[in-house]
């Protein structure tokens, strides 16, 4: 009988790629979703879903009791929201909730694994003499990234639990829509930047992701542990545009706009959206994001660990999803 495992969020990017890499794995997969969730792309895979109350931490523990799950990993969370308060409350508050309703089930759950972010550690300085580590001293820049880091202090405080925290770096792949922004505008001929300071960036591919949680989630042991995760390579502000413009074929125009023009436009967007339901894609937090310095982390923690070894560096994993955008029609 195949042990069964909890994915919240699964109808997201991220999600989508963990079911696969679960269910090749050979675990039973049960889908955490939204009622009102787009569930068209998981019709084939042979799922259960279920609904979960994070605002209750009893309707959370008869969810796992019935369940009666081996594993769960938390992938649900808000990467975009209005203010700090509404980021904690669902990305802090609802792991924790979860987590603790884990604890409580009486059938012990093997693991379970938050799916973090590098944005709870943030940037470094350009010139920093060694990358992002597990254990470097947090400094996030964004509402997003102090919720996620909030979500990992409550998390580590829980006792009896084994626990796994994954912290990606930029993700991308079949189904991204942040990025796929920056991919629209470049297909639209358009190269742009924000002022003309260099950066170091780091990249994973969503499948090597998928499948080093995966590795993480199945570790024999009642140790927690924490893993920064890229694909191990460290690359400048350029090349993500200039991989694509090769791989399409397409020449685009490089524009650096200046910093201060940008300020203006990401307040007033800000400001633009107060009354709005709706969240701009550009606002300061996500302009400070986009200018920071230096995202390269060391992933030898999950190589000595977790046998990680990644498939995909940037120009075949940026190959094989500018193939799905094109096959989806969605460029």
């Amino acid at each position: 009988m195949k042990e069964r495992v909890l994915i919240t969020g699964a109808s997201g990017f991220i999600g989508h790629h963990l079911i696969q890499a679960a269910q090749a794995a050979g675990l039973e997969v049960q889908a955490a979703v939204r009622p009102s969730s787009d569930l068209t792309h998981l019709k084939e895979q042979n799922l259960t879903f279920v609904y979960p109350d994070f605002s209750s931490k009893e309707a959370l523990q008869r969810m796992l009791e019935e369940g009666g799950y081996a594993y769960v990993i938390h992938a649900a969370g808000a990467t975009r929201a209005k203010d700090q308060q509404t980021y904690n409350r669902i990305n802090a508050e609802y792991t924790l909730r979860l987590v603790q309703a884990a604890q409580r089930v009486s059938k012990p759950v093997k693991r379970f694994v938050f799916m973090s972010s590098l944005a709870a550690l943030g940037p470094i300085p350009y010139d920093a003499r060694e990358p992002i580590t597990e254990t470097t001293r947090p400094q996030p820049l964004t509402s997003y990234g102090k919720s996620k880091l909030l979500a990992e202090q409550y998390v580590s405080n829980v006792q009896g639990l084994p626990l796994t925290i994954i912290r990606p770096t930029a993700v991308y792949g079949p189904r991204e829509r942040d990025l796929f922004i920056l991919f629209k505008t470049l297909h639209q001929r358009l190269d742009l930047y924000i002022g003309r300071s260099p950066q170091r960036l780091s990249f994973v591919y969503v499948k090597d992701l998928a499948e080093v949680t995966i590795a993480a989630l199945l570790q024999n042991h009642d140790q927690n542990r924490i893993y920064n995760i890229s694909d191990g390579e460290a690359y400048n502000r350029y090349a993500l545009a200039d991989l694509f413009q090769e791989l399409s074929g397409t020449r685009a125009l490089r524009l650096h706009l200046p910093v201060g023009l940008m300020k203006g436009v990401a307040g007033a967007l800000e400001t633009g959206y107060s009354f709005s339901k709706s969240t701009p894609v550009l606002n300061p937090e996500k302009l400070r994001e986009l200018m920071a310095p230096n995202w390269i982390c060391s992933i030898e923690a999950a190589r000595r660990d977790l046998n990680y070894q990644p498939k995909y560096g940037l120009k075949q994993g940026l190959d094989e999803t500018l193939r799905w955008y094109r096959a989806n029609q969605w460029l």
